[in-house]
């Protein structure tokens, strides 16, 4: 929207400055000027990047600054027709208003007002890169998060490829949509079909596998989830848990154990979601991780074109979720003909008995 202020945090080597960098070449791509202002790389850094990305547009401009002043009052950005502008990032700016040091709360807050006080005077949408604590939160002050429209939430595992954008705040759309990308040397690729990265590409069926569906935003996105029930040689049997709660993952043993009949007090559970995707707050998956346990322990595999969707309570019953006729469409669309649900079963122990005795 014009004039909107779009604050962009993740944590540092997320891929902020690089998504921002492949914005400003989508814009200028349209013979529109775009500025990225720099206040942490200089532009022979940021040039480094544009190569390896494949940027090569006259049309992006860059300005390395961090005094917030000299750029408002710089000719470029006076009755400029940039369509948007970039500032990487807002802890490194200052505004010779303030004594306070560089990235001190009192800087933070009085520059963001004045990027919005440019945007919503000019016209021009600025993206504002932000920093994230190790406690999880944009840095500086909340009510940087109050002052701009759009808050943009870059996640993902550095040591991984897989990266989602989520609006965590949005004044002019819903916050229910996600970006899903892979982060590759050419910079960050949209993924129109995520299901992929994380579906294990083993052509037989083994015992421990199955497939659940996820919701990202308004997207379903299938995820495989690995079981491994080994006996014990220790006291306390392990219970690790990968993608999902491990709180979760002890009601769930504990349904299966009591409901079920599966005595997995002597055995260590090891659980993990393919891709390195987190599933913590979704219940669609219980009825996925229960199934893949009692494949695991019984040693018997589940078809591969079955595809697993259902809570569990703790009376072993199987609940119907959120969305679910979209996530089994999505699947079926994908090529799975099989489906485990509420509608097929009313118990957990009739799915394990169907499925696997």
């Amino acid at each position: 929207m014009p004039g909107q202020v779009i604050l962009v945090a993740g944590e540092p080597g997320i891929g902020k400055s690089t998504i921002l960098l492949q914005v400003a070449d989508h814009f200028a791509k349209s013979k529109a000027s775009f500025l990225y202002i720099s206040g942490e790389e200089s532009a022979q850094q940021i040039k480094v990047r544009a190569d390896r990305l494949g940027i090569r547009n006259s049309k992006v401009k860059v300005m390395e600054e961090t005094n917030l002043n000299r750029i408002l009052e710089d000719p470029a950005l006076q009755g400029s027709t940039f369509k948007g502008v970039v500032v990487d990032s807002i802890q490194t700016m200052q505004t010779s208003g303030l004594t306070g040091m560089v990235g001190s709360v009192g800087q933070v807050r009085e520059c963001a007002y004045q990027l919005v006080r440019f945007a919503k005077q000019s016209g021009i949408p600025v993206f504002v890169v932000g920093h994230v604590t190790k406690a999880g939160s944009v840095a500086g002050p909340a009510v940087l998060a109050h002052l701009v429209d759009t808050v943009l939430w870059f996640e993902g595992d550095k040591l991984l490829s897989l990266r989602l954008l989520r609006a965590v705040k949005n004044r002019f759309g819903p916050t229910d949509e996600v970006g899903i990308f892979s982060m590759k040397d050419k910079g960050l690729i949209s993924l129109g079909n995520p299901s992929k990265l994380f579906l294990s590409r083993a052509r037989k069926a083994v015992s421990g596998s199955a497939v659940a569906s996820i919701m990202q935003g308004t997207r379903p996105i299938l995820v495989e989830i690995q079981s491994l029930i080994i006996p014990t040689k220790s006291s306390f049997p392990k219970r690790i848990a990968q993608g999902i709660d491990s709180r979760k993952l002890e009601i769930l043993l504990a349904v299966l154990s009591r409901r079920v009949g599966i005595p997995l007090y002597d055995y260590d559970c090891f659980i993990n979601v393919v891709g390195g995707i987190s599933v913590k707050n979704d219940p669609a998956i219980d009825l996925a991780i229960c199934l893949s346990i009692a494949s695991s322990f019984y040693d018997k595999p589940i078809n591969r074109s079955t595809v697993i969707v259902g809570e569990v309570g703790l009376l072993g019953e199987i609940r119907e979720v959120n969305q679910q006729d979209s996530r089994v469409r999505e699947a079926k669309r994908i090529g799975f003909t099989k489906t485990v649900t509420s509608k097929e079963f009313k118990y957990l122990n009739q799915a394990v008995k169907t499925l696997l005795k």
